[in-house]
């Protein structure tokens, strides 16, 4: 089931249920019952939006291992997690602003987590429970300030670093999904979710230890290697087998 979060001529947001190219809407969120209004809507008349608003983004640093490799990074003891705040969401078609403040501004193609339902120390067996989907992410990240700073940030949250989208697939076995980054239309990543480090389970277990995780709350399990610049022009697919592609274009900042 594809989950899709929209924008009508009637309503500036809704969630609805993606099949083919019709949306059945839903009557509220996704979040507790399934109930659909009955009406439809083609998929060219409306405006996806990003998938959920979540009250937080929840990444991992340094969670594939070719990606410690490629940075040099030791494998981490813990999970190394960071926030984005949730001003920095765009959804797939919207643009990546380019900040006057950067001189190097790189994609992060990464597998995201949806949470479906409220969890505080939530154990490994029960993680699945409370797990919508699944969707595509960019950690957009503004290279130069995360080295300059020393740490992220400043550097990964900027408004539009946070690219999720282009819907929550419910349907997929998150342990060994193809990642994959295409820089105008050039493959720039290539990964797998064989290759991580901390597994889901594990992760929202960790997390929710720090943190109550809630409804439309967003995790972001971390990029493979391969990493790179984007310019201002560039187009940045996020493509992840079984969910989709989420598309970008860079922009300079008015």
């Amino acid at each position: 089931m594809k989950i899709v979060r929209f924008a009508a001529p009637d309503c500036p947001e809704r969630y609805g249920v993606l099949e083919g190219d019709i949306i059945k809407a839903l009557a509220g969120t996704p979040f507790k019952t399934m109930d659909y209004s009955g009406e439809t809507l083609p998929l060219a008349s409306v405006k996806l939006l990003a998938p959920c608003a979540p009250s937080k983004i929840v990444c991992l640093g340094v969670n594939y291992h070719g990606h410690a490799r490629e940075m040099g990074h030791n494998i981490p003891n813990v999970p190394l997690i960071f926030l984005k705040p949730s001003t920095a969401v765009i959804g797939t078609g919207a643009d990546i602003v380019y900040p006057p403040s950067s001189s190097r501004v790189d994609y992060e193609a990464e597998l995201a987590v949806v949470i479906r339902k409220s969890g505080w120390r939530i154990s490994q067996k029960a993680a699945r429970d409370h797990v919508l989907g699944y969707t595509c992410f960019n950690d957009v990240t503004a290279r130069d300030l995360q080295r300059i700073d020393g740490q992220w940030t400043r550097a990964k949250s900027f408004d539009t670093f946070a690219a999720v989208g282009p819907w929550v697939e419910t349907d997929v076995d998150p342990s060994r999904l193809e990642v994959e980054t295409f820089l105008n239309g050039e493959r720039k990543q290539h990964g797998s979710t064989s290759d991580l480090i901390y597994h889901i389970d594990f992760l929202i277990h960790f997390i929710s230890h720090v943190m109550t995780l809630l409804p439309g709350d967003v995790i972001a399990t971390g990029t493979p290697s391969g990493i790179g610049p984007m310019k201002i022009g560039d187009t940045v697919e996020v493509r992840i087998e079984g969910i989709g592609t989420l598309r970008n274009k860079v922009v300079r900042q008015d």
